[in-house]
């Protein structure tokens, strides 16, 4: 089973955009795909529970039938930090927890499980602690989307050393590209210089995902299945 974890440079990067293409392109190989978004925040109540678009989108990609509380188990009305989200109804979000969805998830024996994280590689979970211990502790391969604007290469570069630093093995990167960017090759050629790793994709902005799956080269994650 292969584990991949999708991190941005921040937020609103554009991980799911990313990990539902990802998923689009391996479902198209004959590959069982299973999705988790541990922790959301900006929910719409639905039949008395909470339910993030993002959680939809990925569940509308991926093939093992999963619910929205199998992918999405913790989860926040207000589009705010999770932490602050959690302490403002005085609970708290653990490691525990997530890891706890998270092994459900993997009992589904897919072939890859596409874990999409939160915010940038260091949200806080409250209390010291942070999601990426989640993404240490249970030893998944990480893949970078770079947000392409200004104070990217900043963005990308920090990133990829706090991941490296933390012991893991960041497969590749994404350019998202929504915006018309001034110096947009430039930027892009810069982070393949700055980044010792191989650029997945550049992705323009598009509704249709079945065009976005067609820009990643999964060669390289295909080869380790």
């Amino acid at each position: 089973m292969l584990k991949l974890f999708i991190t941005a440079t921040d937020t609103d990067a554009g991980k799911t955009y990313v990990a539902q293409a990802l998923v689009k392109a391996l479902v198209a190989k004959n590959k069982k795909v299973a999705v988790y978004k541990p922790i959301s925040a900006g929910c719409e109540r639905i039949n008395d529970r909470l339910v993030n678009e993002d959680a939809l989108q990925l569940q509308a990609q991926a093939n093992c039938q999963q619910s929205i509380a199998n992918i999405n188990p913790i989860a926040f009305a207000e589009p705010i930090a999770p932490h602050i989200a959690a302490l403002t109804l005085q609970q708290t979000i653990t490691i525990a927890d997530i890891e706890r969805g998270y092994n459900e998830v993997l009992a589904l024996q897919a072939d890859v499980v596409i874990c999409e994280g939160a915010g940038g590689w260091r949200l806080p979970l409250g209390q010291g602690k942070f999601l990426s211990e989640f993404v240490q502790a249970s030893a998944q391969q990480v893949i970078l989307v770079v947000n392409m604007k200004l104070g990217c290469l900043n963005h990308a570069v920090l990133t990829y050393q706090a991941i490296i630093a933390d012991g893991l093995d960041c497969l590749g990167w994404v350019a998202n590209c929504p915006e018309n960017m001034p110096y947009l090759a430039e930027n892009i050629a810069e982070l393949e210089r700055l980044l010792p790793i191989t650029k997945l994709a550049e992705m323009p902005m598009t509704n249709d995902i079945s065009k976005a799956a067609a820009q990643l080269d999964i060669a390289k994650i295909t080869a380790l299945l």
